[in-house]
């Protein structure tokens, strides 16, 4: 069931109405049946999936925790025992939660990448040494990637001990199927969700106003700006000797503001639902399309997903027992200087290609992540060049430099980002290179660009709908503007949010039965 769909905007309604009608302590219940009729409808075979992750991470997590919870009444029992005893045992209960969250880890990324890489694994297989296995062409189920990250962090973070264990089932059940965020995310932490998940909520309008804001927003991204540039897109990535040169660097362009608008456009409204209930859901993005350097891009773009692979696989590496010795060995075999360097690189190199291949199983996602991974390293390696460069030329620190800045990262990521429009890698270095072979700037004045599958119209409602979203993006008020719109008289917010709905109804692209195309990052 789309965001963008009649049939969402139906369910969303009977669910709210059904929320605020009972009372607050059955209201979470209510969420998670809305939750599971919400990914049932999307296939009822994929619950098998969702269950086997929510019943092995509430159990891993209650494992671990009266493991601990052991130790801890066995510690304080014990507190005239000598020092080396205690550690041992400490030692030993830790050993036994490591295997309990190791097994749930095993299974459940087993189960992922079973699903989502084994044609892929295959497919390989059979190019490299000529064998004939047969491809499975598995489904890949609703947002299997988002909850499985999500309740995979959650045991991880019990193991640490950073909060204990759900003891109720049905509540761990909500936290992994929560609907508004099980396509596309964001990925949430336990104890961020769970303050507002669990709690009871009475019926606030100023907070029920400003997630219909947010929704509105995030329906104009999508409909107004994301799908009306997809026939475009698609017409540019699918012939190699037409659309050439110029029509590559359109792309990039293009497909830069389809994906923000797209994938910005489904969290606002996965916040702006969630809100709607009186449900706090983290926010994912940061005005990446502001970043100086690939790294400030990062920490803005997808967030969640970026702290998700740092603090659970980056630092663990880099801190992990053989990390440490190959820290050592390279600091006495290849000097200080150098050896210090190449954990961090491993680790790096490691979080990038998971990256990637989370992305998706096929090449072009892994040399996305590789080349990202580039980038960054080579930055690192520089930044004392840099440094030494601003230091010596008056300009770096004004506004002129820090747009050049943000225009060179904006297009650095845009032609890395391509890779996952032209899918194959060769053809789309291919392609790039074409920019400087045939580069057919000819065509930015023939009117060629009125034939790729919108109309001047079209492409003139694009750009005043990217120039808005835009300056949105540069308000730079007391408070973030959605906020300071609600903060307004109520007939002010309800003019604003009447003329953006009224924009999206009438500038919305829309598909046959009012259902648009699907969110870009549900194939993840």
């Amino acid at each position: 069931m789309s965001f963008v769909s009649a049939a969402f905007l139906g369910f969303l309604a009977v669910l709210l109405l059904l929320y605020y009608l009972i009372p607050g302590r059955f209201q979470w219940m209510l969420l998670l049946i809305g939750s599971l009729v919400f990914y049932t409808i999307s296939g009822p075979k994929y619950l098998i999936f969702m269950a086997a992750t929510i019943l092995s991470t509430y159990g891993a997590a209650r494992l671990i925790d009266k493991r601990f919870a052991v130790q801890d009444a066995w510690v304080k029992d014990n507190k005239g025992l000598p020092k080396e005893e205690r550690k041992a045992y400490k030692a030993r209960i830790t050993r036994q939660a490591k295997w309990i969250l190791i097994a749930c880890l095993l299974l459940n990324l087993g189960i992922l990448a079973v699903i989502k890489y084994t044609d892929f694994f295959l497919e390989n297989l059979n190019g490299i040494f000529g064998t004939d296995f047969a491809m499975h062409h598995f489904i890949l189920p609703l947002g299997i990637s988002f909850y499985m990250f999500q309740s995979l962090g959650y045991v991880i973070d019990v193991y640490r001990r950073k909060y204990p264990a759900e003891r109720n089932l049905a509540k761990s059940a909500l936290f992994t199927s929560f609907f508004p965020q099980v396509i596309q995310g964001p990925i949430s932490r336990f104890d961020d969700l769970s303050k507002t998940l669990f709690a009871s909520h009475r019926f606030d309008p100023e907070s029920f106003y400003f997630g219909m804001l947010r929704v509105a927003w995030g329906f104009f991204k999508k409909l107004v700006i994301a799908d009306r540039l997809a026939p475009v897109i698609a017409t540019l990535s699918a012939a190699d000797q037409e659309y050439t040169g110029v029509y590559v660097v359109a792309n990039v362009f293009f497909y830069a503001i389809q994906l923000y608008a797209d994938f910005t456009g489904g969290i606002d409204i996965t916040i702006g639902v969630a809100k709607m209930f009186g449900i706090d859901v983290v926010e994912n993005f940061d005005r990446p399309y502001f970043s100086k350097d690939i790294a400030e891009y990062w920490r803005r773009w997808h967030i969640t997903m970026g702290t998700w692979f740092k603090d659970y696989i980056f630092y663990p590496l880099s801190v992990s027992g053989w990390m440490l010795k190959l820290s050592k060995w390279s600091r006495n075999r290849l000097g200080a200087a150098l050896g210090k360097r190449i954990p961090v690189y491993l680790a790096t190199i490691i979080v990038w290609f998971a990256t990637g291949i989370w992305h998706g199983a096929a090449w072009n996602f892994i040399v996305w992540g590789m080349l990202n991974c580039l980038v960054l390293l080579v930055s690192q390696e520089l930044t004392p060049l840099y440094r030494g460069f601003h230091k010596h030329v008056g300009f770096s620190n004004t506004k002129f430099w820090d747009g050049v800045q943000i225009l060179r990262t904006f297009w650095l990521m845009g032609f890395i980002r391509i890779l996952d429009v032209y899918r194959d890698v060769p053809r789309t270095f291919r392609m790039v290179g074409t920019i400087f072979t045939t580069p057919n700037w000819g065509a930015l004045s023939d009117g060629s660009f009125l034939t790729l599958g919108a109309t001047g119209a079209d492409l003139i409602v694009v750009a005043i709908g990217t120039v808005l979203m835009f300056c949105i993006s540069l308000w730079k008020g007391k408070r973030p503007l959605f906020e300071s719109v609600n903060a307004k008289p109520v007939a002010v917010r309800g003019f604003f949010l009447m003329a953006l709905i009224l924009i999206v109804v009438v500038f919305g692209t829309y598909g046959i039965g009012f259902d648009a195309s699907k969110f870009i990052y549900n194939q993840f």
